[in-house]
């Protein structure tokens, strides 16, 4: 299929761009990387009167640390993350996840904020924006607000965004020190949206028991889901095999929201959680431990 008939404008600044949001609301669609949007209108799920191309706004495509912070345009590609050196320098958990969405070709033009505004709970990028404590600059003309990552995804393919709002920045705190990090996710095939997946975060006291957890899953329910009992549990504890297992068997049973599809049943996804929640805490732990 094609998409039906819609006008184009390519806005030469942030402001003009802003304007004609303001201007369309919901009859307007932004075009960042258009790897979502494109297959989307032509199947004519989304059919908007206009398609604002925001691709020459070089303003959002800013990549720099800045006061405990990795600053992100929202306009950044995702092969730009999987690259770039001040990214893996000061997040390397972003670099290590980009290689699992799609395939080079989508990566090379698949935007940050086109990803997260898209809200696919099958997507990386919403995984980890939650699970490092990300926050959004929503900006609107005259207008603009932070939300914090775990606010923003409020549903299937649902945010906080308002029509006329453009997601601008991303903004991601560094890690504490003796913090590790993983991803784990499986998928039928490299380069399809994954059946389940799990990104974790592991902060070790001195003594080497858990000093704080986080455990973010992905395609486990409509939007990214926080294992907050499940991190509770592990605090104090030593990351030896038997709290590791208690922990996945807790957080696959108790925490998740999957629901059976064409591709597996939701007791599957269940076992597959259970499963990568013990590889991916046991690569956390070691980063920190060696």
């Amino acid at each position: 299929m094609k998409p039906a008939p819609f006008a184009y404008i390519a806005p030469a600044s942030l402001a003009e761009a802003l304007a004609v949001m303001a201007e369309h609301g919901t009859e307007a669609k932004l075009l960042a990387g258009g790897q979502s949007l494109v297959p989307v209108m032509n199947f004519r799920l989304a059919q908007p009167t206009l398609i604002v191309d925001i691709n020459d706004l070089a303003e959002l495509g800013a990549v720099q640390r800045e006061n405990g912070v990795l600053r992100l345009g929202a306009m950044v590609r995702q092969r730009t993350l999987e690259f770039n050196k001040t990214v893996a320098a000061n997040l390397p958990l972003l670099q290590e996840t980009m290689p699992y969405i799609a395939h080079p070709q989508i990566r090379n033009r698949g935007t940050l904020g086109g990803s997260l505004a898209h809200a696919d709970p099958a997507a990386e990028l919403p995984v980890l924006a939650v699970l490092l404590h990300g926050r959004f600059h929503l900006q609107r003309q005259n207008q603009s607000r932070w939300v914090d990552a775990a606010d923003f995804f409020t549903g299937l393919f649902t945010t906080a965004l308002a029509p006329e709002e453009i997601l601008t920045e991303v903004e991601l705190p560094l890690m504490p020190e003796r913090t590790g990090a993983a991803f784990a996710e499986l998928a039928r095939r490299h380069g399809d949206f994954a059946q389940a997946g799990v990104a974790v975060t592991m902060t070790l006291d001195a003594a080497g028991l858990c000093q704080a957890a986080r455990l973010v899953y992905l395609n486990l329910g409509e939007i990214p889901m926080v294992a907050e009992q499940t991190a509770a549990s592990l605090q104090g504890q030593p990351l030896n095999e038997d709290t590791i297992r208690a922990a996945a068997e807790m957080a696959a049973q108790n925490e998740i929201e999957p629901t059976t599809d064409v591709h597996a049943t939701a007791p599957y996804k269940r076992h597959l959680a259970q499963v990568l929640t013990i590889r991916a805490l046991k690569q956390a732990t070691i980063k920190v431990t060696g």
